[in-house]
C-alpha cells in the first residue's frame, strides 16, 4: 500500500461552540451526520467532539486534494469510533466517488484535542 494523500487541520473549539450556539441545528445538520450528532451529544463537553470531527473532515478533503469544492458535502463523511474508540471514516455521495476514482483503498483518521483546540490527521492509502 502507498500513501496518496495526507491532510491535517486544527480547529478552535470555542469557534465551533459559537457556531453551535448561533446557528444550532442548521449548523449541525449541514456539517454532521445524525450518527455523529448523537455520538457528540452523548458527551458533556460535546463541542470538543464536534470540533474534532470538523477538523477531520477538513483534513480528509485536503488528503483528497480537493478542498470543499463542487459536490462534496460535509455529511458525505461520517467519523464514528469503533469498539475500541478508534475513529473510523465512512464515505458516501460524491466524496465516496472521488475517493474510489483516486484508487483509495483505506483511510486512517486520527483526532486529538487540548482544552481549546482540536487536531485531526487523515491519511489516504492506495
Amino acid at each position: 500500500m502507498a500513501i496518496v494523500g495526507h491532510g491535517v487541520d486544527v480547529v478552535d473549539i470555542g469557534r465551533i461552540n459559537d457556531l453551535i450556539e448561533r446557528h444550532g441545528e442548521h449548523f449541525l445538520h449541514r456539517c454532521f451526520t445524525a450518527g455523529e450528532t448523537d455520538y457528540c451529544r452523548e458527551h458533556r463537553d460535546f463541542a470538543i467532539h464536534f470540533a474534532g470531527r470538523f477538523a477531520a473532515k477538513e483534513a480528509i478533503v485536503k488528503a483528497l486534494g480537493t478542498g470543499f469544492r463542487g459536490r462534496i458535502a460535509w455529511t458525505d463523511m461520517e467519523i464514528l469510533p469503533d469498539s475500541k474508540g478508534k475513529p473510523v471514516l465512512r464515505l458516501t455521495g460524491h466524496t465516496a466517488c472521488l475517493s474510489h476514482q483516486a484508487g483509495i483503498a483505506a483511510w486512517h483518521i486520527s483526532i486529538s484535542h487540548t482544552a481549546q483546540t482540536a487536531f485531526a490527521s487523515a491519511i489516504a492509502e492506495k
